[in-house]
C-alpha cells in the first residue's frame, strides 16, 4: 500500500504518468479476458516534429530537415546544408493537466558528402506533484520526468539508398521512491538502438516531374526497463515503422507532397487468461526481447486478423510555395479495438533563409480523446554550405 496519497488536485497527473507504464493502452475485455500491448516509455512514440505533427505523423520518408532523427535518421544524409539544429516544444494532455510537456533538441553535422552525425534529446515533463501524508501534512513536491538521449550515423550508398542508425539511452523517473511499496521503486534505465533506411529517385508520374521516395525505421530496439528492485521488466515500445512519399513538381515554385505511413509495435500481445490466470489463447508474453519482437507478427491470440488490427495508419499532405511557406494536413488511425485513436491535424511553416518555424495542430472532440487541440511547435536553423560537397542535382 502507499504510505502517503497524492493531493485531489494532483490525483489526475499521478494516475497519468502511471498509466504512462503501458503503451497504446490497447484493451479489449471481455469477462477476465484482456488482450494488452504494454510497454514502459510510451513517450519514445510521441513525434516530437511540428512537421510530420502536423501529416498526421506521417514522415518516414517526406524529405528531411534538422528534425528527423526524431523519425527516420537516415533522411539527413540528403540535406544540402553543413549543420543544422531544431527546438520543438508541445503541451500535452493539456485538456488534462496544465503542465505536462514534450521539448525535444537535435542538429546534425556533414563530415562530408557521404556520412552524416547527429545527436537529439527529447524530455517529456509530467508536472508537479504535491505529497501530503494521513495527517494532512506537507511532504514536499516531486516532478516526474522522462528523458532520452540519441548519437546517429547517417551513411549514403550511392545517390539514392542511405542507412543510418541510432543508438539511446532512456531514463524514467516517475516516483524518485516517494511512493513507499514492499519493493524498492527506482528511475527506469535502458538502452536501445534504431535502424532507418531511406531510398528516394526521381521519376515521372501523370507528366509531372516527382520525386518518389520509401522509407522505414526500427526504434527502440533495446533492453527492458524495470521500476524497483526484483520487479516485473517491461519492453521498450520498439516500433516498425513503414512508409512512402511523393512530391510533384507542379510548377516552377508549387510543390505538392502527400505521404503515407503504417506503423506496428513489435512486443508480445497479451494473450486470453482465464479466472486462475493460466493462458488459454495466445503465447506468454514473457520472453526475451529478440524473441518479443520477431513473434509481435504471429503472437495475437485472434490469430492474423488481429495482427493486422495492430497497425496503426498516418497520412498526411504538404503544399510548399517557393521553398518558403507550408500549408499541411493529415489523419492518424488506430483500430478501435487497438487504441482507437483517430484524429485530423493541420499546419504550416514558413521558410525564411536559415531560419525555418513550422507549427501543427490535433484536431480532435474535446469528449473523446485527450489529446483535442494538441500544439506542437518546432523552431530550426539551418546553415549553408561551405564545404566543396558535390550533389548529384537529381537528388534533392
Amino acid at each position: 500500500m502507499f504510505k502517503s496519497w497524492i493531493q485531489t488536485t494532483t490525483l489526475i497527473k499521478f494516475i497519468t504518468f502511471f498509466v504512462s507504464l503501458v503503451a497504446n493502452a490497447q484493451t479489449q475485455t471481455n469477462g477476465s479476458q484482456s488482450n494488452n500491448l504494454i510497454t514502459a516509455v510510451p513517450f519514445l512514440l510521441i513525434t516530437p516534429d511540428a512537421r510530420a505533427g502536423s501529416m498526421g505523423n506521417a514522415g518516414v520518408a517526406v524529405e528531411g530537415d534538422a528534425n528527423s532523427s526524431s523519425i527516420n535518421a537516415s533522411k539527413l544524409a540528403y540535406l544540402t546544408q553543413d549543420y543544422g539544429f531544431a527546438i520543438s516544444y508541445s503541451p500535452w494532455l493539456k485538456n488534462l493537466v496544465p503542465d505536462i510537456n514534450l521539448s525535444y533538441l537535435s542538429g546534425y553535422y556533414k563530415l562530408n558528402d557521404r556520412n552524416t552525425i547527429g545527436a537529439s534529446m527529447r524530455y517529456f515533463s509530467l508536472g508537479n506533484l504535491s505529497i501530503i501524508d494521513e495527517n494532512q501534512q506537507d511532504l514536499g513536491s516531486f516532478s516526474p520526468s522522462e528523458f532520452a538521449v540519441d548519437a546517429s550515423f547517417v551513411r549514403k550508398f550511392g545517390e539514392e539508398f542511405a542507412l543510418g542508425t541510432t543508438l539511446r539511452y532512456v531514463r524514467s523517473n516517475l516516483s524518485s521512491g516517494l511512493f513507499g511499496t514492499t519493493q524498492q521503486n527506482s528511475a527506469g534505465q535502458a538502452v536501445a538502438v534504431d535502424v532507418s533506411g531511406i531510398f528516394k529517385t526521381r521519376t515521372q508520374f501523370l507528366n509531372t516531374d516527382a520525386t518518389l521516395s520509401l522509407g522505414g525505421n526500427i526504434s527502440n530496439i533495446g533492453t527492458k526497463m524495470s521500476y524497483s528492485n526484483g520487479g516485473t521488466n517491461y519492453f521498450l515500445p520498439t516500433n516498425l515503422k513503414l512508409g512512402g512519399a511523393t512530391t510533384f513538381e507542379l510548377d516552377a515554385l508549387s510543390e505538392f507532397t502527400i505521404a503515407l505511413d503504417f506503423n506496428k509495435l513489435l512486443v508480445p500481445t497479451q494473450p486470453i487468461y482465464d479466472i486462475d490466470g493460466n493462458i488459454i489463447k495466445g503465447k506468454d508474453p514473457n520472453r526475451s526481447v529478440p524473441a518479443g519482437i520477431f513473434g509481435s507478427f504471429g503472437d495475437a491470440p485472434l490469430g492474423f486478423s488481429e495482427e493486422l488490427k495492430e497497425v496503426g495508419i498516418s497520412t498526411g499532405i504538404e503544399y510548399m510555395y517557393d521553398k518558403k511557406f507550408a500549408l499541411r494536413a493529415g489523419y492518424y488511425y488506430e483500430n478501435p479495438q487497438k487504441g482507437d485513436t483517430k484524429y485530423f491535424t493541420a499546419g504550416a511553416g514558413l521558410r525564411y533563409n536559415v531560419f525555418n518555424v513550422d507549427l501543427s495542430y490535433l484536431v480532435a472532440s474535446q469528449q473523446q480523446s485527450p489529446l483535442a487541440n494538441t500544439l506542437r511547435f518546432s523552431l530550426l536553423f539551418n546553415f549553408r554550405n561551405t564545404k566543396s560537397i558535390t550533389w548529384d542535382p537529381k537528388i534533392r
